[in-house]
């Protein structure tokens, strides 16, 4: 929680106004026993009217006060508990944007959107209860009790009997759901995760006809937690019946005590009305504080899941914003890179180098690390071993924004994002022209169904690119990458979905339209890597060969064995 404070900075008079609210308020509450005392012991039963009415007025401008205090303390609370969670949030997405991806990896993207949207929540609740009761109550119960032995110290050794049952009750509920409370997130967790991947996969469950499956397995992860859930709760549930039962008892004792005293001419009818007052605030305040333990353990629980986020490193940014003109556009020296949660590498050993303008084709198996190798490039993942150069420099010591303006990157999946065309074209160049995107969108085949669109350019893109097909998508993807020529651009797998007359107008379109870009391309099909001026065939992690087409025909059996089975598969058809 202490990593979390200096989100509090802009609110300091919040944090110290109004608790000093609620403090006021807590006094004026605490008077009105002593005054009603007054009205039983010199009003009724001298039979004063106006005394009474004087008194009673008073308690009422008491209770307006109170009222009064009690709002803007409650103004005060939600403006800085709200604004403490804005600031959260926003600094906890900026710092999950900054993350490599191994520190995504680590947590988990439906962790991260609980955590970042659940958990900010809960600490942000835990902030409020803070200014509004954590001064409030402790500051009750000492009052009150200093009060209750102001009029009569013997009485008040019940208050010194009760309040440690309670105490006690407390610990021991406590000490058994703060564990409970963390696993409740963690349960959360995979419901959310559950939720997510069934959402982005609707397509594919329902393809498979896997809709109760893959209820049954939700059912399951809502029902553990469920179980989790109830199970806290019932724990917790203890809490306010036994701390009643025990309050009451105490008052039961006070009015029994009370009575004798009363009798013997110790203690007044009126002050005895105040004790038990006092009594009640005493014990209800330690309810409240108890349940104020509860939200706080909460707090503290999802506080130390989000610090979590903001243990994990930021990627590693270096200073460098040139390269050497030079050197080979990019180079890769025994390059090795494992996974964090893996136990073999995922590229192992790789070296080749490709200068500038010439195109890079990666083929292999699935799983054999092409995408790890193109990852390698624009530093979304260290080496784990061995160098990547860009230019001559270390990818490492790049600076990242530099770097990847120099890069247009495809990735596998092809992503859009809700908005129109123009603004999607827009990313990686901000302010694109018009004339920029369409001759983007001409070179990546895009523009022949989009200028048919009855919108054009200002075609809304519905969520994910739902709208549009998968080659469509893929186009648009690849566009994109192409605004404001990239000096590099790494295609990975990203024309799977286009058709063989489409692919070969797309390279042909590349190597007229975009000479001086230095290309990257995974693919599957032998046939649009034929043409690239170096092929690395990956097989299990390793470079099974590196050469161009003819060379590793005559050289690579892995390579030729992939060649000649396409070959026969486009002879057979």
């Amino acid at each position: 929680m202490k990593k979390l404070l200096k989100y509090l900075r802009n609110y300091k008079k919040e944090l110290v106004f109004g608790p000093m609210f609620k403090l006021l308020e807590a006094i004026f509450e605490l008077m009105v026993p002593m005054v009603m005392a007054k009205i039983i012991d010199n009003g009724i039963a001298a039979d004063d009217t106006g005394y009474i009415l004087r008194y009673s007025g008073l308690i009422v401008l008491l209770g307006i006060c109170g009222l009064a205090f009690a709002l803007t303390c409650q103004y005060l609370a939600a403006r800085c508990a709200y604004g403490f969670g804005t600031e959260l949030r926003a600094a906890m997405f900026k710092h999950i944007n900054s993350l490599s991806y191994s520190g995504i990896d680590r947590i988990g993207t439906a962790s991260l959107v609980n955590r970042l949207t659940n958990d900010t929540n809960t600490v942000q609740n835990g902030v409020n209860m803070f200014i509004r009761l954590a001064v409030r109550a402790p500051f009750l119960v000492i009052g009150a009790a200093t009060m209750a032995v102001l009029i009569d110290v013997k009485l008040s050794l019940i208050f010194f009997v009760v309040a440690p049952l309670i105490s006690l009750v407390i610990f021991v509920i406590m000490r058994r759901t703060i564990p409970m409370y963390k696993r409740v997130q963690q349960k959360l967790d995979r419901a959310s995760m559950l939720t997510r991947e069934n959402l982005e996969g609707t397509r594919v469950i329902r393809a498979f006809s896997r809709q109760q499956e893959e209820i049954d397995e939700f059912r399951e992860a809502v029902d553990d937690l469920s179980e989790c859930s109830i199970a806290v709760g019932k724990i917790s549930a203890i809490l306010n019946p036994v701390a009643f039962m025990v309050m009451n008892l105490g008052i039961v004792a006070v009015l029994w005590f009370g009575g004798a005293r009363i009798d013997s001419g110790s203690l007044t009818q009126g002050e005895l009305t105040a004790f038990t007052n006092y009594m009640t605030q005493i014990l209800l305040a330690l309810v409240v504080l108890a349940n104020l333990i509860v939200t706080f353990t909460k707090a503290f629980a999802a506080a130390a899941r989000v610090s979590e986020v903001f243990d994990i490193p930021s990627e590693e940014n270096g200073s460098v914003t040139e390269g050497y003109r030079e050197s080979p556009q990019i180079e890769f020296r025994n390059v090795t890179f494992t996974y964090d949660t893996a136990g073999d590498s995922s590229v192992k050993d790789i070296s080749f180098s490709i200068s500038k303008g010439e195109t890079l084709g990666i083929i292999g198996g699935t799983g054999s690390g092409k995408s790890t190798l193109a990852a390698l490039i624009p530093c979304f993942y260290r080496a784990t071993s061995g160098t990547v150069m860009i230019e001559g420099v270390n990818v490492c010591e790049w600076e990242h924004d530099s770097l990847r303006r120099k890069i247009g990157y495809v990735p596998q999946k092809a992503v859009l994002f809700s908005g129109t065309v123009r603004e999607n074209m827009q990313w990686r160049k901000m302010g694109a022209s018009d004339e920029e995107i369409i001759a983007a969108l001409k070179t990546a085949q895009a523009w022949e169904f989009v200028s048919r669109l009855p919108e054009g350019l200002d075609t809304r893109v519905s969520q994910g690119g739902k709208n549009f097909s998968g080659g469509q998508k893929q186009r648009l993807s690849i566009a994109r990458a192409l605004v404001g020529k990239p000096e590099i651009l790494i295609l990975d797998d990203s024309m799977s979905a286009l058709d063989y007359a489409t692919d070969l107008a797309l390279r042909k379109a590349l190597k007229s339209d975009m000479s001086g870009t230095t290309v990257v391309m995974i693919s599957q099909r032998t046939t649009s890597l034929k043409d690239a001026d170096l092929i690395v065939v990956m097989d299990d992690g390793a470079a099974a060969g590196v050469g161009n087409n003819s060379q590793l025909l005559e050289n690579c059996a892995v390579y030729r064995e992939i060649y000649n089975s396409q070959m026969n598969d486009r002879e057979g058809t």
